[in-house]
């Protein structure tokens, strides 16, 4: 195991007197053969012959979430991520983002749509303000706080506006919409309890509450009517309110399908979805009266406008059960009195004038109450 030869080692030159004789060290010896033999079974000495060690091909894999709007801190840094993993990423990313857009109808609120517009941006992907014939600077001061405008020229009404943010919505691929309204009643910081329902995909239609105790006195009165003519038996908290979020499909459900153009929207987009099956959730809100004073109409004439839409609404859906059971039940009240009529005129030979005046008043106006009914589903069967 040692080399044959040893080397002779001389001590240093201060040590030259200790020693009266030379030393020698062997050095160990390697085993050339047995080293040669390994290098050729396993590293090839021919250029171009493969080698049989299988390195592993290493993987890396990114496990941050990119935001590709988001510049890099250090100008000049760069980071090169292959097309597989880029396109996976993107591709989760918008799977798991909901696009949301916010729009307010307007008609003459610059005092408030100013602040409406900012603090709503913080929540949406978009804010869309619908300026519906304005007279003052609504859609100016709504463009220079960064929303997106969209005139009608005239007023053409609130549900005009409502079927243009639909269409908007649904043309730039939306994935949920939030109505509110321009006069700084709603709380835009609020918007996140519409959309969390949206998001966990818990309702299609998620409309928000007011409790009594934040209306004035004379709101109360015209909100329960109107919210036991509206909720068509359904157990709806407060059907009037205007701030409400629809996912994509109450859109698609919606548009096309609304044909008022007043304030009686709120109450179709509801009959909309309880006939179309929709999931209704609600949440509760904080609604403010008295901060600014830019409401269009009072309360009075909203409820008699809603009622008036409601009511006609109800008799173009179902004509026969509106119309023709009312006149029905109106000719057979009107048949009896005819008979009491005819009793009495038989039994003391003077003419009732009193039961003929009743047969008249209900005979005649449900005939006419019947045939109406009859019409009106033929046409709309026909329109079908």
């Amino acid at each position: 195991m040692y080399d044959k030869d040893p080397v002779r080692a001389r001590p240093p030159a201060h040590l030259e007197g200790w020693f009266a004789e030379e030393t020698t060290v062997p050095l160990p010896q390697y085993l050339d053969a047995e080293r040669d033999r390994w290098i050729d079974r396993h590293i090839p000495r021919s250029i171009g012959q493969e080698s049989v060690i299988d390195v592993p091909a290493l993987r890396c894999e990114v496990q941050e979430q990119v935001n590709p709007l988001r510049t890099p801190a250090v100008p000049g840094n760069r980071r090169v991520v292959s097309e597989t993993t880029e396109g996976s990423a993107l591709v989760s990313r918008r799977a798991s983002r909901m696009r949301t857009l916010a729009a307010v109808p307007c008609f003459d609120e610059e005092v408030a749509i100013g602040s409406v517009v900012l603090r709503a941006r913080q929540h949406v992907d978009e804010v869309l303000v619908i300026d519906d014939g304005c007279t003052d600077n609504t859609a100016k001061v709504a463009r220079d706080a960064g929303a997106t405008v969209i005139s009608h020229g005239t007023q053409k009404g609130k549900g005009q506006g409502i079927k243009s943010a639909l269409k908007y919505a649904v043309d730039h691929d939306y994935d949920c919409l939030v109505f509110m309204d321009g006069d700084g009643q709603h709380d835009p910081g609020e918007i996140p309890l519409l959309v969390e329902q949206i998001r966990a995909d818990a309702a299609d239609l998620v409309i928000g509450f007011r409790t009594f105790a934040q209306m004035p006195l004379y709101r109360r009165f015209g909100r329960a009517v109107l919210d036991v003519v509206s909720s068509n038996g359904s157990a709806i908290t407060d059907s009037q309110c205007g701030f409400r979020a629809l996912n994509r499909k109450s859109m698609e459900s919606m548009i096309g399908t609304l044909r008022m153009d007043d304030f009686s929207t709120e109450s179709e987009m509801l009959r909309i979805a309880q006939e179309r099956r929709l999931r209704i959730g609600e949440t509760p809100i904080n609604c403010r009266y008295g901060d600014f004073d830019t409401s269009t109409k009072n309360p009075l004439s909203h409820g008699v406008e809603v009622l008036g839409s409601i009511f006609w609404l109800a008799v173009e859906r179902k004509p026969l059960l509106h119309i023709g059971l009312p006149g029905i039940v109106a000719m057979f009240a009107g048949i009896f009195f005819f008979l009491q009529f005819l009793r009495g005129f038989s039994e003391t030979g003077l003419v009732p004038i009193e039961q003929g005046m009743l047969a008249s008043l209900f005979l005649i106006p449900g005939t006419v109450a019947l045939m109406l009914g009859l019409a009106l589903a033929l046409a709309a069967r026909m329109r079908k």
